[in-house]
């Protein structure tokens, strides 16, 4: 149950931050779930170096969304950099 409430839920940030970041990527539904998840993560990693979260403790919601919008906005510097 916990594998199908992480993809869910990164579903949810992944499209949340699609909505707010300006500009049109084409991603897929397994993208944009690995946005939200990667989001989420790294929010986790970076509360718990500067003391935010304990360790296995999940990162809130709107940090794990404004994690992602910066991981879109990479993966678009990085998208439009190859082509």
């Amino acid at each position: 149950m916990g594998i199908i409430w992480t993809i869910v839920l990164g579903f949810v940030i992944g499209v949340v931050a699609k909505l707010i970041h300006p500009g049109k990527e084409n991603m897929g539904f397994i993208v944009t779930v690995l946005l939200g998840i990667a989001g989420s993560f790294c929010a986790g990693m970076l509360g718990q170096l500067l003391g935010w979260y304990r360790a296995g403790e999940g990162a809130g919601f709107i940090a794990s969304v404004i994690m992602a919008i910066i991981l879109l906005a990479i993966y678009g510097k990085m998208r439009s950099g190859s082509s």
